[in-house]
Parts: C-alpha cells; structure tokens; sequence
C-alpha cells in the first residue's frame, strides 16, 4: 500500500505524482499495489492508517511529513503505531550537521528533529536532501518512509529501497504494463473492437482509460519470468494496435505532436499551421516537441476576418458566401499557409469554440478543419468538420487533436473519415 501524507495533497493545492510512480516503479518487482491513500497532517489520523494498512499488507511506502516543522508528524505517528519512542540517530544528525556547514550555514535547531527515528527502526540515508528516509516493521509490515519531494523520494527508492525489496526477495512475479493511444473513436466503440482482448480472466489484461478525448487501451502482464511477461505484453499490444489502427498513434506517454513530427522529419516534410478557434494552441503541440523545427516553419492566428484575407489570402467574397466557420474558407486558409510559408503541408482550424456565438445551423462546438499539401506542382485541399461537445477548453483541445489526427491520417494514406467526427462537405 501507498500512503502520502499532506494538508496540501488532500486540500489539491499540490498533485500527488509519488504514487503515480512509486505503483509503476513497484509493478515491475510484479508487486500489485492494494490502495493509494492520502491523509492530511494530523498525528492520530497518519497513525490509524499506518496500523489499518500494516494490517492488509506485506509492504506500506510512506512519502512525506518528514520535515522539520511542526506539520511535519510522520516520524511520531509512525513511532505511535509501533507502540515505541523517537530516538536520535547520531550519523544521521552528523550528516544533517555536515548539510548545512558544506553549504557556510548553521544548522536552525528544528532540524535536529529530522535525524529522529522510532526505536527498532533504521535511517535510509537522503543523498539529495537534508530528511532520513525511515526502514521500520510493523507486525508482518516492511514500512519505508521517504521525503515527499519527489526528487528526493525517486533518488531514496531507487538507491535504497527497490535494493532492499529484492534482497527480501520481492514477489517471484513481474508486471509489465504499457498502454496503446488513440484518437478518433469513443471508448465504448475502441472496447467493442477488442471484444475478447479484453476478457477479465485473460493474461495479460487488457482494459481502456478515457483522458481528454484520448482513449488508451492499458495492457498488463503478469509473469514468473520477466522475459516472457515482456514478449506476452509486446505481442497483445501489437494485437491491439493491428485492432484500432489506424486510429492508435503511439504507446505510453507518446502524444499525437510527437508522432506527427516524428513522420513529418523522417519524411523530409515541413508544416505550417492556420487557426482561428484554436488559437495557436496547435502550433503550440508542436513546438513542445524537442526537435521540431526540423519540421514545424511556423503559423498564423487569423482570429478576425480581416486577418484571414490579409494575412493568409481569403478571399473576401469566401467570407461573405459561407462565414468563416465553413469549408471553403478552413481550405483557403490552409493554401493560403502553405503558399506564404513555403510549407509542403498545412492545418487550419476555425469554429464556434463558445460559449457564445452559435446559430442554429452552426452551433457552440462545431469546429471546420482544413488540410492543404504539395502534390504533382499544384496545391490540393481538403475539409473536415466536426460538433465536438464540452466546454470552450474542451472543443479547442479536441479541434487542435482532430486536426493533428487528419493530418497524421493524411500522411498514412488512410481515409479520413475513421475519425468519427470528422465529417466531409456536404455541398
């Protein structure tokens, strides 16, 4: 089990990530973790659930409240479960006074706190950081206790406590897991493509997460042998990619923008963006990719109308026919970009993101995008559009990843139209 201990974790002043990564870092010693939990500063309450999780399981990972203020009461709490005092760990105090003399301070006498353990327990030593992790037992329980900087917590795990879990001899199983992302479909539709993937009694399990219109598809396998868990997850993650292609772009933390670049560079190829009701926020994916100015020339934000004729060539009369939200202008915006860019490919994106400005015949969340490329010395386009639901930060999220998956599609040879909401001019 995983305990984190904090006001400002239970309050959502700060996000608790040493679970997140302890639960990871603990399923490839193939131990399941039970239960995250998170308790505010408070003795009696940190105490009652070391003893209630000491009681359910053979390994309990604490992070936080070791510092040296008085909100600080996991080393008490701990000591009160074990029915035993604090002590003062000589090396430990020694290795706080060196801290603060390496850096011409003197050490404030609060901190002396930090070198305190409860009796039968032993110090970990904090290579980055001035608090002892604590090694205790409580009834059948190995308890750690780390800092809960995670900077801190990942050197303490990683040089101390992983070492000491395998001496122990772990688990005798490994857990490997990985997850396929995709964009296009909704989780129920990408469910009932698995269809028998994703039995419950299957190994390894397969089972979908739905995160900002990114449906991942979470494999997990769980094996004696690392070898083996690690060919059975590679090939039901192949199994599941060859299911929901080409809608699955990438595994794990991969996000659209890197694929996207990752295709543009080796290809040789260069894009340029044109948004309206996205507002930058597709040129912005793709600059956070490391490396792609290798591919990414630059963009416009044609937000007024006056801006899409002067700065991207539309022509007014387009504007004046069918409004800006439309087929016609999302492609000339898009020529219009590649033409004043040089770009071999273009994305345009313009819409009623809300949450007002919506009509009858184009209502808060229709959104159009366009494509433009190079093919044959002429420039050819296409259009797209979509009725995404949700708020303003929601449709624009979704307009910028609808776009980048056309595009992507486009590159691939693949229709369009897989992307459910991607719907064609109907005129």
């Amino acid at each position: 089990m995983l305990l984190s201990i904090g006001d400002e974790l239970v309050l959502g002043q700060t996000v608790d990530t040493n679970t997140a990564w302890l639960a990871a870092r603990l399923a490839r010693l193939g131990i399941r973790t039970l239960e995250h939990r998170t308790i505010d500063d408070d003795l009696d309450a940190i105490a009652a659930a070391i003893r209630a999780s000491a009681e359910r399981c053979a390994l309990l990972i604490i992070t936080g409240g070791l510092g040296p203020t008085d909100d600080d009461l996991t080393r008490p709490a701990l000591a009160k479960a074990m029915g035993v005092g604090l002590v003062i760990d000589p090396a430990s105090l020694h290795a706080l006074e060196r801290f603060f003399k390496e850096r011409g301070r003197p050490m404030p006498e609060r901190n002396r706190v930090q070198a305190e353990h409860p009796q039968t327990s032993a110090m970990i030593p904090n290579t980055c950081g001035t608090a002892p992790g604590i090694d205790a037992t409580l009834g059948r329980c190995r308890v750690f206790v780390t800092p809960g900087v995670p900077r801190e917590m990942v050197a303490m795990y990683e040089k101390s406590i992983e070492p000491a879990i395998r001496e122990a001899g772990g688990s005798g199983r490994t857990i490997l897991t990985t997850k396929v992302n995709t964009f296009g479909s909704g989780e129920s539709d990408i469910a009932e493509r698995l269809g028998p993937l994703m039995a419950r009694d299957r190994n390894p399990v397969v089972g979908t997460t739905v995160s900002d219109g990114i449906v991942s598809v979470r494999v997990r396998a769980e094996f004696e042998d690392l070898a083996h868990a690690q060919r059975e997850l590679d090939a039901t993650a192949a199994e599941v990619e060859a299911i929901v292609a080409p809608l699955a772009f990438g595994r794990d933390d991969t996000s659209l923008q890197q694929t996207l670049i990752r295709m543009l560079t080796e290809r040789g190829l260069t894009i340029a963006t044109a948004e309206s009701c996205t507002g930058g926020l597709i040129a912005g994916m793709l600059t956070d990719v490391p490396g792609s100015s290798a591919a990414m020339l630059g963009g416009w934000v044609t937000y007024a109308n006056a801006m899409k004729s002067g700065q991207l060539g539309v022509d007014d009369a387009l504007l004046q026919a069918h409004g800006a939200v439309s087929a016609p202008v999302v492609r000339a915006m898009a020529q219009g970009a590649v033409e004043r860019s040089g770009a071999d490919l273009a994305v345009s994106t313009s819409g009623v993101a809300g949450p007002g400005g919506g009509t009858a015949t184009k209502p808060v969340g229709t959104v159009w995008m366009g494509l433009a490329w190079r093919e044959d010395g002429a420039i050819h386009t296409d259009a797209r559009v979509a009725h995404f639901p949700g708020d303003r930060d929601a449709v624009r999220d979704r307009s910028a990843k609808c776009a980048l998956q056309l595009l992507r599609l486009h590159l691939l040879g693949e229709d369009l139209g897989q992307v459910r909401w991607a719907k064609p001019p109907t005129t």
